[in-house]
């Protein structure tokens, strides 16, 4: 069709040829093969100096033609966006890892892909499940036929309103019936319930709700201390905050593992590749808890 298009417009195989970058020879090939798909001549050839002109069933086939180059070109320029990563991803993923990990993930594949699509889900159910997603985060591996990588260990902290325990590490049986604020029973929460009860603390769970912002405020408002991971600590600015004290546990109770998950041999677009990348890179320059200078 294009050397259709160009032998029209140029009224000449041997400039088409040369508009093209091709040899005369394979014009006429393509014209000819054209021919006979189409079961008729497309053009006719005066020969000498004078032009080739289009015949009537030429015209037809170069009307059509056209629309077919046009949308060969959109889709050439879509493979060329795709391949340069400005494609859609959908990533799901969860509270802790929306305020700490995704911002950065996020505003780098903006930066390096200005005209990405980004769709993100956040929920935290108890059997999570991938669906349409190109990724997924999420505080431990996933059933069905998946891929991961694990980003990192998410210790347990304490939470407590500042004067609320001494200044060091509080060991597991002083929160025996203590008050306590927590998540709902998902996700990780039954494990570390369970650890802190083979440690000697059963806490009195007095509220919970998996907001994390609405328990440190119920612990600020002196309801009750809560057991979070690090990760939520520091998306909330725990540390910063001088109504709020964060001790280490002792002995530690077992890190949440966060993990990104995909569909086992999934072809990644550049962009989900590229995603993947940040994300193990920006879990990997994280502060860890040790490092919280507010953690006592």
């Amino acid at each position: 069709m294009a050397a259709l298009a160009a032998v029209a417009e140029e009224g000449s195989f041997g400039r088409a040829a040369t508009r093209l970058g091709y040899t005369q020879s394979t014009v006429s090939q393509q014209i000819a093969a054209l021919e006979r798909a189409v079961g008729g001549a497309v053009f006719d050839r005066p020969g000498g100096p004078r032009p080739v002109r289009i015949t009537p069933l030429g015209s037809v086939v170069l009307s059509q033609g056209r629309e077919l180059l046009a949308r060969a070109d959109t889709l050439a320029d879509a493979v060329d966006r795709f391949k340069a990563g400005e494609g859609r991803i959908d990533i799901g993923t969860f509270q802790s890892v929306s305020n700490v990990i995704l911002p950065t993930v996020v505003r780098r594949l903006r930066d390096e892909f200005p005209h990405c699509d980004i769709r993100l889900s956040e929920e935290e159910p108890e059997q999570p499940q991938i669906g349409d997603l190109d990724l997924l985060f999420y505080d431990g591996p996933v059933e069905g036929d998946l891929e991961q990588v694990k980003l990192l260990d998410d210790p347990y902290l304490l939470v407590a309103a500042a004067g609320t325990f001494p200044d060091g590490p509080v060991s597991l049986p002083q929160l025996d019936s203590v008050p306590m604020v927590a998540w709902p029973l998902t996700c990780d929460q039954p494990v570390m319930e369970q650890a802190l009860a083979r440690g000697g603390a059963t806490p009195q769970v007095v509220f919970r709700t998996a907001i994390n912002d609405t328990l440190l405020s119920m612990v600020r408002a002196g309801l009750g201390s809560a057991v979070l991971p690090w990760l939520a600590i520091r998306g909330s600015d725990v540390p910063a905050d001088s109504r709020l004290s964060v001790h280490e546990l002792t002995p530690s109770l077992p890190a949440r593992e966060i993990y990104l998950h995909w569909r086992t041999g999934r072809t990644h677009s550049p962009l989900a590749r590229r995603a993947i990348e940040i994300a193990v890179e920006v879990a990997a320059e994280l502060p860890t808890a040790a490092e919280l200078p507010a953690a006592t």
